[in-house]
């Protein structure tokens, strides 16, 4: 008889211990790291969905004691002498472009620091204050590369630690050869994986890997 898997979310944790550097998140790790003798006070890490841009700024905004920019805050936090920000995918944010402007700029001028996220950079959005374009712009930049194999792995690592389930390295390689380079990727067949071994009631190995990623006899 299969179990019946409750489809309860896992508790994902987004501290520093659970970064794992490689060449792909390098650059952006060492830019977080240099706060607060950053070069420029608006520090924009862009990179694609599932990079690992939010574990960035929510270690940074640890380690600043950073608030996490809302609707309608930011003018508030603008205002403050030496505010810390965050503002995550601020290239899809629900904040006015005015309010962005008004705490990107505060920042710029040497009132406070902010760190923001977003997919795409600023030279790419369309439609937006120009001004706001602008500042960005010449912010501190720094990239996010798709996961290369390592830290696809380690990541995969994470995802299955973060649902407690145990499963050996050989099998976390094997799958992170054979599934899309990105978090999304990874922590959708994690989230299969989880809901298959609980139906059945299974160990995650290779067999189960390929039962769920439709690897059939004879492929590889």
């Amino acid at each position: 008889m299969r179990q019946l898997p409750l489809d309860l979310p896992p508790i994902e944790s987004l501290s520093r211990d659970d970064l794992v550097v490689t060449r792909s998140n390098q650059m952006a790790v060492e830019a977080i790291d240099q706060w607060p003798h950053w070069r420029h006070n608006v520090l924009l890490i862009v990179g694609p969905e599932g990079a690992g841009k939010s574990h960035l700024a929510q270690i940074w905004a640890d380690a600043a004691g950073a608030t996490m920019v809302r609707p309608h805050d930011a003018g508030e936090i603008a205002g403050e002498d030496g505010f810390r920000a965050v503002i995550d995918d601020i290239d899809r944010t629900d904040l006015s472009d005015e309010e962005l402007f008004g705490i990107v700029n505060a920042a710029r001028l040497g009132h406070g620091w902010l760190l923001a996220t977003a997919r795409t950079p600023p030279v790419e959005w369309r439609g937006r204050l120009k001004d706001l374009v602008s500042r960005l712009s010449a912010a501190a930049f720094a990239r996010l590369d798709p996961p290369d194999d390592a830290l696809l792995s380690a990541l995969l690592v994470k995802l299955f630690a973060d649902r407690q389930l145990a499963v050996d390295p050989q099998t976390v390689d094997y799958l992170a050869t054979r599934i899309e380079r990105s978090a999304g990727a990874a922590r959708k067949v994690v989230a299969e994986l989880d809901r298959a071994a609980l139906s059945e009631k299974r160990r995650i190995t290779r067999p189960l890997v390929r039962q769920v990623l439709g690897i059939g006899e004879g492929q590889t």
